[in-house]
């Protein structure tokens, strides 16, 4: 059974990925250093905001399966059905594929006879494996690569600070907007919201928690607080070491290999430096990989128990739910040949905030609905209204911005719900 710190671990572990080293290198063409740490800061804000919100909903279904659970239980089997689909589409097929590649690109920069895209299908597949075999060596697999990664995050940080810039940088973004920049600023948010997606990952297998109830928002809580924390103080050092056109080098990740991260340690360290970042990026990315796919398979077996899936994906008692974990592995190693990062970063974060602010928004059904479970605290419903009103502000900016950000999440939307509705029919 998972534990307190453990369940810490998990969420920390989904939430630092390939987002943090890449977003502001976006951001900085329309933004400024206090917008880029304000949006940050925000983005820290809503993200505990979720948090709070779902601690609330585990409390009164302490049960796996994250949103689809809540949904499905609070408003209508439909509406959990296409939480889960979303979850298996984008949720964490795209961000497993995004980080399987990010490991093998920097792997490359140390072996360049490897190939990014297979050597990240590889690194999918044995991990696969690993989460697969039984529940004992997924938790230990999971909490060797935390405690790797963490160790190596916190050295960066360390020579950033202490090596870097202190003072106020004075770089303007070279596209600036007249006044405030709101809309950048707001579209800046769907970066964010994908570093921080993975505040939500203890959900996903409460009936793993050792008393659920209490740990998972707990966990959740400390997890965000602590990336949070961590992820205003890396973007710190990017903007008092970097200039927006230092930063445009993140436009070529996938060709040049190059992070925020990478160019900080070889201006500080110099070439030994880039290298040392190659391999703290390979564990973050790999500890992320491992992360995502401990944790997405958990819904898919929850869909399946209630039949919405064939029962195959549902698993066996006290083992993990092999075939789900195939199943999205599936889905990952195709989207890792046919997707590019910066529209996976921007899509993905949209559709996880749009799903997760109807999920939050559930916690009022909770409340009002009359339906005999433990009413929600007022503290709960005022969290889950920041972020619900956060996310219909960041996806009205979006749509506006990209009206095919609309027809997008409508096509994820016609396909669960045209899953249901056969699925349906067959039960």
């Amino acid at each position: 059974m998972l534990r307190l710190w453990p369940g810490v671990g998990l969420v920390v572990a989904n939430m630092i990925g390939a987002g943090v080293l890449l977003s502001t290198g976006f951001m900085a063409q329309d933004l400024g250093p206090g917008p880029i740490l304000a949006a940050w800061a925000v983005g820290a804000i809503v993200a505990l905001a979720g948090a709070k919100a779902y601690g609330a909903l585990v409390e009164i279904i302490p049960r796996s399966g994250g949103e689809y659970r809540f949904l499905f239980d609070l408003l209508h089997p439909v509406v959990g059905y296409a939480a889960g689909w979303t979850s298996l589409l984008v949720g964490f097929s795209a961000p497993i594929a995004v980080d399987a590649v990010a490991a093998g690109s920097f792997a490359q920069t140390l072996w360049h006879e490897l190939d990014p895209r297979w050597a990240a299908t590889a690194l999918v597949v044995v991990l696969t494996l690993l989460h697969t075999v039984g529940l004992s060596p997924s938790h230990w697999t999971q909490n060797i690569l935390v405690g790797l990664k963490s160790v190596l995050v916190l050295g960066f940080l360390g020579v950033g600070l202490i090596a870097g810039k202190h003072s106020w940088p004075a770089w303007q973004p070279p596209h600036p907007a007249a006044g405030f920049p709101l809309v950048a600023f707001m579209l800046s948010l769907f970066y964010i919201a994908f570093a921080f997606s993975g505040w939500n990952a203890a959900v996903y297998v409460a009936d793993e928690f050792k008393d659920p109830r209490k740990t998972v928002p707990k966990a959740m809580l400390i997890g965000c607080c602590l990336v949070g924390a961590l992820y205003l103080l890396v973007n710190w050092v990017f903007v008092a070491n970097l200039d927006p056109q230092q930063a445009s080098a993140v436009f070529g990740y996938e060709s040049n290999r190059i992070t925020l991260g990478h160019l900080i340690m070889k201006d500080l360290v110099g070439d030994l430096g880039a290298r040392v970042m190659s391999l703290l990026a390979i564990a973050l990315f790999v500890s992320a990989t491992s992360a995502m796919i401990f944790v997405g398979p958990r819904i898919y077996a929850a869909m399946a128990s209630d039949g919405l899936l064939p029962r195959m994906f549902q698993g066996r008692p006290n083992q993990p739910p092999a075939s789900s974990i195939v199943l999205q592995s599936v889905l990952s190693i195709a989207l890792i040949f046919t997707h590019r990062v910066q529209q996976v970063l921007q899509n993905v974060g949209a559709v996880l905030t749009l799903s997760a602010a109807v999920t939050a928004a559930a916690l009022f059904r909770a409340r009002f609905g009359q339906m005999g479970l433990p009413r929600p605290p007022l503290g709960a419903l005022v969290s889950a209204a920041v972020y619900v009103l956060a996310a219909i502000l960041m996806l009205c900016f979006g749509v506006r911005n990209s009206p095919l950000l609309a027809a997008w999440i409508g096509a994820i939307l016609l396909v669960a719900a045209t899953a249901y509705r056969l699925q349906s029919r067959k039960r």
